[in-house]
């Protein structure tokens, strides 16, 4: 099971006069979709530009087909637009291979016959909060400056975590972490939170679980033990 998460890295920028109209968080290396719309037309021009990096092109179209001279080179072979349903209005973005570095704003611009609209999106880069069996891991991928990572329980208990934490320093001097943690199946009523955090910035991600309490009444083995069958059913990132 996958949990978002997402971290805040030293390649966004602080955007003062641009406030997004949506927000999209997507996952590291994964391929993601930016949307845009238009008042249907088929003779359009569309421009995507990266405005927290130096409004630095990303993808453009008209007459009738992509015009990528200009196009940035950190997006070259990765961008795409949904060239059967621009005639209809779309004119959202598809973005593959996602690094850190792609996060921040975007700005839609497009240009009809039927007038110009722009409009701003928030891209975050997510990683995953992921359990197998009776592990789970919390990682993290991009982030400066070094973080710190902490597990806990809802409600809080006095559980003694038995983690697993790897910090990794990348070329470009930013950090990966990593966590494991072993749950305990007499633990089986605790949701488990991983939160990461630096001086600037803090997120928390927490896995909830819940029992099949009518199982402990009804359900009994040979050996007139109780039965606890857990799933987990909800997750969020906050």
């Amino acid at each position: 099971l996958n949990l978002s998460m997402f971290f805040d890295s030293g390649f966004l920028l602080t955007i003062c006069c641009s406030v997004a109209d949506s927000e999209v968080s997507c996952v590291f290396n994964e391929s993601c979709i930016l949307p845009c719309s238009f008042q249907d037309d088929t003779d359009v021009v569309i421009h995507w530009n990266q405005v927290s990096a130096g409004n630095s092109p990303v993808h453009s179209f008209y007459q009738n087909k992509d015009q990528l001279a200009h196009q940035d080179q950190r997006f070259s072979g990765r961008t795409s637009l949904f060239k059967d349903q621009i005639s209809g209005g779309n004119a959202s973005l598809q973005l593959t291979g996602l690094q850190v570095q792609d996060q921040g704003i975007y700005k839609c611009y497009t240009d009809s016959n039927r007038g110009r609209n722009k409009s701003f999106i928030n891209l975050k880069v997510d990683v995953d909060l992921q359990q197998v069996g009776n592990r789970i891991t919390c990682s993290s991928e991009g982030i400066y400056p070094q973080p710190e990572l902490t597990w806990s329980t809802s409600p809080p208990s006095t559980v003694t975590f038995k983690n697993q934490t790897e910090v990794q320093e990348t070329e470009q001097l930013l950090y990966n972490i990593r966590s494991s943690l072993t749950v305990s199946d007499s633990d089986s009523d605790l949701s488990y939170s991983c939160s990461i955090s630096t001086r600037r910035n803090k997120r928390r991600a927490t896995l909830f679980k819940t029992c099949e309490q009518r199982n402990r009444e009804r359900v009994k083995q040979r050996s007139n033990t109780n039965v606890n069958k857990c799933s987990v059913l909800e997750k969020r990132c906050c």
